[in-house]
């Protein structure tokens, strides 16, 4: 894969690494106005031990002047794990709190004059954003359940196991759902074996990074007994970005049915799920989406899997004995078509749901399940309609841009991360000095060795292969100490125990201001932590210190 250059490279040191120049940069942004569609906290709302944000300057919120250091907007970074809260939300939820106040029951039929869409079609209402933030048609994507619950039932009606193919085909350092989801399922093969959930794992135990050939090669190398793949679009702890395209791609010409688990790549990175020809997604919302702490996540199934037709006398698929489509001169009923008594249909066996049935028999409670073509027939309950009020507040602020633009914003931004950490200020002893030194070459070798840095960036530095998230890899021992550095100086980021800080600057609210004062509060937690006279994580007597 074809690596650029970091822009940041042949940039003066002291001109890279000055406030200046990232004012500069932010000052070019194009995008920098997105920022203020979002809260940032400050450090003293961060530090404040009551509910809600901290009360300065005579218990009056909105004025600060900046005068106090507390004043100041926290360094967040960590949009990969939760991402910071639109201000429109706050204005969405009120409007359907009001409606659900003031129409009760009749808010889930009633357009209303300055209102959201009514109850009953809300999931339907921003499937067009949806779908243009994964690349998708909107038919073949829904709002629904959240990821874990998505990833059952979609497993449930992918996962079809024979006697010569029931093996799942997982990464081995995939988010634990996705390894809870899958160690169950080859039981249901006729013949069960012991193997029949295969990992792919590095080849080398000391570097996460997974090259496509070494995925293609494991796939490979399964494949006459492999019935299923489930990868992660970008593996949440080194935050590589797999190629989705290619693996699809083989995978499909090896007979092999592939999905996608899109918690971190949706909202980071360009995604193009339909011309990738990929079988199925699952996502949530409350990372790079920014809908809010384990809010509803999302679903997509290629228009080839939501089918639903007539079924011919002789159809040995699943069917259900209701329909008859009379909007639809074809066989292959569309979701605004109208369902009579009379053919039966054929369709992807599911675990379903009403919510899932045709919206035109949904409410005649006649118990039989007539599926909505698309992704929607794979809907059980009623979605929630607080929940998806507040992902629509986060796709209207992606609405004012694109997944180009953000992207192109992205790699420019991680770039700037990547070249700063690069630049450490601060001499560091290696903790490996030789003991003797009985030549020039020794002599040089420790010289050199005073200029190690005490982290190394372990997500791959092809832009490729990565989307905001670079992950910090510490020396042994030094993690809890730094992040006690970096929370009391309003720095939030994520670890991933033992050693490892991510670190995500976000394109849609983060400046290179926030990637600048960052780094300067990092590295110098890094000095203090591990720094001369120090060691690793250790106060001078040997004792952990307060840093």
């Amino acid at each position: 894969m074809l690596k650029t250059r970091n822009p940041f490279e042949d940039v003066d040191e002291k001109k890279l690494c000055s406030e200046e120049f990232a004012r500069k940069e932010d000052g070019q942004d194009e995008l920098r106005k997105l920022r203020d569609e979002f809260i940032v906290p400050t450090k003293a709302d961060l530090k404040n031990q009551k509910y809600g944000p901290a009360q300065l300057r005579g218990n009056v919120e909105s004025e600060r002047t900046g005068d106090s250091k507390d004043e100041e907007d926290a360094i967040y970074l960590c949009g990969n794990s939760l991402g910071l809260q639109p201000r429109r939300t706050r204005e969405y939820i009120n409007r359907y709190l009001d409606t659900w106040a003031s129409k009760g029951v009749y808010g889930h039929f009633k357009p209303l004059e300055g209102g959201h869409a009514p109850w009953l079609h809300i999931d339907d209402a921003i499937k067009e954003q949806t779908a243009k933030i994964v690349g998708a048609l909107p038919s073949e994507v829904v709002v629904m359940e959240t990821l874990t619950a998505n990833l059952h039932l979609l497993m449930a009606s992918f996962y079809k196991p024979t006697k010569d193919r029931y093996k799942i085909i997982i990464e081995g350092k995939a988010f634990p759902s996705d390894h809870v989801v899958c160690r169950p399922l080859p039981t249901r093969a006729p013949q069960p074996p012991p193997s029949a959930l295969i990992t792919i794992s590095p080849p080398s135990p000391s570097d996460p990074y997974l090259s496509a050939e070494h995925i293609l090669s494991v796939i490979s190398q399964h494949a006459a007994n492999t019935a299923l793949v489930l990868l992660p679009g970008i593996q949440f702890y080194s935050g590589q970005f797999l190629d989705i395209n290619l693996i699809t791609r083989h995978c499909h010409a090896l007979g092999i049915t592939v999905g996608w688990d899109l918690a971190h790549a949706v909202g980071n990175v360009p995604l193009q799920l339909h011309d990738w020809n990929i079988d199925f997604a699952a996502w949530c919302n409350y990372k790079y989406m920014n809908g809010g702490p384990g809010v509803i996540g999302g679903l997509f199934v290629h228009e080839t899997h939501g089918k639903v037709e007539e079924a011919p006398q002789s159809a040995e698929s699943e069917t259900t004995p209701a329909a008859k489509n009379t909007a639809n001169p074809s066989q292959e009923l569309k979701p605004e078509d109208t369902i009579e008594e009379g053919k039966s249909l054929t369709y992807r066996p599911r675990l379903s749901g009403w919510w899932g049935s045709s919206k035109s028999t949904r409410f005649a409670m006649s118990n039989i399940f007539v599926p909505i073509p698309g992704a929607s027939g794979f809907q059980l309950s009623n979605p929630s309609a607080l929940d998806i009020t507040s992902v629509t507040a986060s796709l209207d602020v992606f609405a004012l841009t694109s997944m180009a633009a953000l992207r192109e914003k992205s790699i420019r931004l991680t770039a700037y991360l990547e070249a700063r950490l690069l630049k450490y200020p601060y001499p560091y002893k290696s903790s490996h000095p030789s003991n003797h030194k009985d030549s020039e070459q020794e002599h040089e070798q420790e010289k050199e060795s005073e200029k190690d840095i005490p982290y190394s960036i372990i997500t791959p530095s092809n832009p490729a292969e990565r989307g905001a998230q670079l992950s910090v890899l510490l020396r042994p021992g030094m993690l809890d100490d730094v992040m006690q550095i970096l929370e009391e100086e309003g720095v939030v980021v994520d670890e991933r125990r033992p050693d490892v800080i991510r670190v995500a600057p976000v394109p849609l609210y983060n400046s290179y201001l926030d990637v600048h004062r960052f780094v300067g509060v990092f590295q110098e937690a890094c000095w203090r932590v591990g720094g001369e006279g120090k060691g690793l994580g250790k106060a001078e007597g040997g004792e952990k210190g307060n840093v």
